[in-house]
């Protein structure tokens, strides 16, 4: 792809980027989930990924799952500890939280309106979303399944509540105007242009620093 074409591409997804729908997934243990929701969440405009891990160690990136769609996202990795003052912030942002989460209150990932600003929170391969975070909660979803097996690799579970979001959003009209002010857009591009420049200099070996940040508070 040439430079040009691949400026105007930048440009065209962040025009369809939407800040206002968010993902998390509490103590991740799988980097090859981790990159596969990635992927989703680049595919449907989400912008900022936040994950966290009791070890507090940052997880594998898999190209080979991501297809690129890790350099055009936002990852930020939260310390372990400080997840609920995290949500506490986004909630004062005004962000509604999501969990997935099998209970009494939980309702079908369709009726939410992911119109509004909107924080999903999916759990881990193995014990699920944690339960200070469910508390935490102003909707329980949940994927109805009508086999056996109740639940959904959470990669696959992710994607599939993020383009029942994509539906609402595109019948809202959110991917035809930037959410993104000009400035904002600009200054994510700068930023994702230098990291690209980084990467060649270095042969691949992007710092740290430029594939996620650490929230720590």
């Amino acid at each position: 792809m040439s430079t040009e074409r691949r400026m105007e591409r930048i440009d065209e997804s962040l025009l369809r980027k939407q800040p206002t729908l968010q993902v998390m997934l509490d103590n991740v243990h799988s980097s090859q989930n981790l990159s596969a929701i990635i992927r989703s969440c680049d595919a449907v405009g989400v912008l900022d990924i936040y994950y966290t891990t009791k070890e507090n160690e940052s997880l594998r990136i898999h190209k080979t799952i991501t297809q690129g769609a890790h350099r055009w996202t936002h990852r930020y990795r939260i310390n372990y500890d400080h997840k609920v003052k995290f949500l506490k912030q986004k909630k004062a942002q005004g962000f509604q939280i999501v969990v997935t989460h099998l209970e009494e209150r939980a309702v079908s990932f369709r009726q939410i309106d992911y119109t509004k600003p909107i924080l999903l929170v999916m759990g881990n391969e193995k014990d699920g979303v944690s339960s200070e975070i469910v508390e935490m909660a102003d909707e329980v979803i949940i994927i109805p399944m009508q086999g056996m097996v109740q639940s959904l690799n959470v990669s696959v579970a992710t994607a599939l509540i993020l383009y029942e979001a994509e539906r609402q959003l595109e019948n809202a009209g959110r991917y035809d105007t930037p959410l993104l002010s000009e400035d904002k857009r600009d200054e994510i591009k700068d930023a994702w242009v230098y990291r690209d420049t980084i990467a060649r200099k270095s042969k691949g070996q992007i710092p740290l620093e430029f594939k996620e940040e650490i929230i720590g508070f």
